[in-house]
């Protein structure tokens, strides 16, 4: 289920998926409970001689495994600095950041991770991972969830990859039902207690224990506003041109950037993003804060958030029906999609059956669970 580095994967593919199940346990009424795992310099802490033990169990080649040897071999590494160079020093571990091979044997690398996922839930994305369980009591959960999470310590433990406590961080996600000031706690190998928080930052995403995403959109207004703020004070520098291209490169991503993850958010919070990519349009056209909403986005031809909103998660939808998504989210609509094989269409014009097309006030929340996966 490795999302990272992944054709037709991503942080949101990742995000949405782990959402989802999320979702469909606070729907049922149950506990959620996860660790979101950080670990030290995964890339530079890669065992040569497990990774070459790795592409033999999967059948390559003699040939094959001697060529990835002699990669690994006489790799040196030094520091220049204000043109002075230091002498070289081998290189034994770790696979070369930057390379077209790296990311793969690092994936190859914490792959058989994902098995020891005994009780609960895993999605890893890269060196990022998160391990969640749901259950219908609190006790169940915060039983199931130490031992799942020590078996996948040992698993990077035995891969010499170290857990960086500092950063690895428990959250139980809970909207109504009642938890404890102070959950039991979950220890490491090292004899340390995990820390719970109520907001985690994961792939990108601000998430909190409720789901609001509060956080998420605070960060985000607070970075835009950070943005426009620099572009007002040097406004006499642009051309009109230059200021619609500018908010397009640099306001407008940041705002898109997985806005399909925080749809379920309410319009109380979505209004706060309204009022600075107004902002934004007003740094462009010079438009008064009288100007009504629906006359800026014509001055500068750009739909409204929610409407850029709503064109993303339809075309997530699309690509669902497609099978154009990864398997972890298109097995979640009903019937699943089946993928076609490279070059090979099996796309039919898909039934009039999304209560989404036609609704463009359905929410996030309510296409996960039993009404997602019956898209």
């Amino acid at each position: 289920m490795q999302s990272g580095f992944r054709a037709g994967h991503g942080c949101t593919s990742a995000t949405l998926k782990v959402l989802n199940d999320i979702l469909t346990a606070i729907d049922k009424k149950q506990y959620c409970a996860a660790v979101f795992i950080d670990l030290v310099k995964a890339f530079d802490s890669v065992n040569h001689h497990i990774l070459i033990g790795r592409l033999d169990s999967l059948g390559f080649s003699n040939d094959c495994l001697a060529r990835f040897t002699n990669y690994f071999s006489d790799r040196v590494q030094c520091v220049k600095s204000e043109g002075l160079l230091s002498g070289p020093l081998a290189v034994s571990m770790g696979v070369p950041q930057g390379s077209i091979l790296g990311l793969t044997l690092f994936s190859v690398y914490i792959n058989d991770v994902a098995l020891a996922a005994v009780e609960s839930l895993i999605h890893p994305y890269t060196d990022d991972t998160i391990r969640y369980t749901s259950g219908p009591s609190l006790d169940t959960v915060l039983s199931t969830l130490p031992t799942s999470f020590n078996a996948i310590q040992l698993s990077f433990h035995g891969l010499q990859l170290l857990l960086n406590t500092s950063k690895t961080k428990c959250m139980l996600f809970n909207r109504s039902l009642p938890v404890p000031a102070r959950p039991s706690s979950i220890p490491t190998l090292d004899s340390s207690d995990l820390e719970y928080v109520d907001n985690y930052k994961y792939l990108g995403v601000w998430l909190g224990r409720k789901l609001s995403f509060r956080t998420r959109i605070k960060h985000l207004q607070s970075k835009v506003k950070s943005r426009i703020g620099f572009l007002f004070h040097n406004k006499a520098s642009f051309t009109y041109a230059a200021k619609h291209t500018l908010v397009k490169l640099t306001i407008l991503p940041i705002l898109d950037f997985s806005n399909v993850i925080y749809k379920i958010a309410s319009n109380t919070l979505l209004i706060k993003l309204d009022a600075v990519y107004h902002s934004a349009i007003r740094f462009v056209t010079k438009a008064p804060y009288t100007t009504h909403h629906c006359d800026l986005y014509a001055l500068v031809g750009w739909p409204s958030l929610h409407t850029r909103l709503q064109t993303h998660w339809l075309q997530v939808i699309y690509k669902t029906l497609l099978g154009k998504v990864p398997p972890y989210l298109s097995s979640l609509q009903h019937p699943p999609v089946a993928r076609a094989p490279a070059g090979i269409s099996l796309w039919s014009p898909p039934k009039p059956i999304l209560p989404l097309a036609a609704s463009p006030s359905s929410s996030l929340l309510s296409m996960t669970g039993t009404k997602y996966k019956n898209l």
